[in-house]
C-alpha cells in the first residue's frame, strides 16, 4: 500500500488540506515549475473563463497535447515551439518536412492532420454545448483518446481531470487503497480519484480542472512523493 511524502513538510500525509495545497501551489509557481502548456495563472484564468479560439489556436493546442503524450513536457515544449516556429515561417506542414524536426511517425502524421483540417475540428468542438458531447468529440480527433482528451480539454477550458499515471496513484495512495494504476483506467480507480477532488474543490475553492495540474505537477516534480 502507497504511502504519501510531501517533501515541503518532509512528513507522510494522509490529505490534501487547503493549507497544504495552497503551500504546494505557491512552490511550485516561486520555483519557476508552474505551466503547462501555459502558466498557472493563464490556466487558472482559462477554466474561469473558456475562450473562444479561432482554428489556428485550436490546432496549436491539438498539437502540444499530441506532443505531450506519453513525453517530459520539457521536450513536448520544444518540439512545440520548433514545429509552431516552422509553421509560422511559412513552412509546408507535410510529413516529411516536420519528421526532419520531430521523428515520431504517427505523431507527425497526426499534427499535419489537425493542421490541414484545423477549421473544421475547431467548428465541430464549437457547434457542441453539451460538455460530455466536446469530449467523445475531443477523443476521436487524431492521436487523442480517451485519456489524453482529458488533457486536451483542460487546455481548451473545460474543467476536467486528466486522471494520468501520478493522478491515479495519488488518489489510490489517499483512500488507502490496494487497486493499481494503468489503462484503460479502471473506473474504481476512477472514482478513488473523483473523491479525492471533490475533497480538495470543496476545502479550497478551486475548480478540478486546475486542481489537477498543480497536483500531476507536484507529483511529476516529487514534491508529492510516493513510499511503499
Amino acid at each position: 500500500m502507497k504511502q504519501i511524502l510531501c517533501t515541503l513538510t518532509n512528513t507522510t500525509i494522509e490529505k490534501i488540506n487547503a493549507p497544504l495545497f495552497f503551500a504546494i501551489e505557491k512552490h511550485i509557481i516561486n520555483s519557476g515549475l508552474g505551466e503547462d502548456k501555459d502558466s498557472f495563472e493563464t490556466i487558472k484564468k482559462r477554466l474561469l473563463k473558456p475562450p473562444v479560439l479561432n482554428a489556428k489556436e485550436f490546432a496549436e493546442e491539438c498539437i502540444y497535447v499530441i506532443l505531450a503524450g506519453g513525453f517530459r513536457q520539457k521536450i513536448a515544449k520544444k518540439k512545440f515551439g520548433e514545429i509552431m516556429g516552422f509553421i509560422n515561417d511559412g513552412g509546408t506542414v507535410c510529413e516529411k518536412n516536420l519528421l526532419a524536426i520531430f521523428g515520431n511517425v504517427n505523431k507527425i502524421r497526426a499534427i499535419v492532420k489537425v493542421w490541414n483540417n484545423r477549421e473544421n475540428f475547431r467548428n465541430g468542438f464549437y457547434e457542441l454545448k453539451n460538455e460530455s458531447e466536446k469530449l467523445s468529440y475531443l477523443a476521436k480527433l487524431p492521436h487523442i483518446g480517451d485519456i489524453t482528451k482529458n488533457h486536451l480539454a483542460r487546455n481548451l477550458g473545460i474543467s476536467n481531470v486528466k486522471y494520468d499515471v501520478w493522478i491515479q496513484r495519488l488518489g489510490i495512495a489517499l483512500s488507502k487503497s490496494d487497486l493499481q494504476e494503468g489503462f484503460p483506467l479502471n473506473q474504481e480507480v476512477k472514482k478513488l480519484c473523483d473523491k479525492m477532488f471533490a475533497q480538495i474543490e470543496k476545502e479550497t475553492g478551486l475548480n478540478k480542472g486546475y486542481i489537477d495540474v498543480v497536483l500531476w505537477k507536484a507529483c511529476q516534480t516529487e514534491i508529492l512523493n510516493f513510499l511503499y
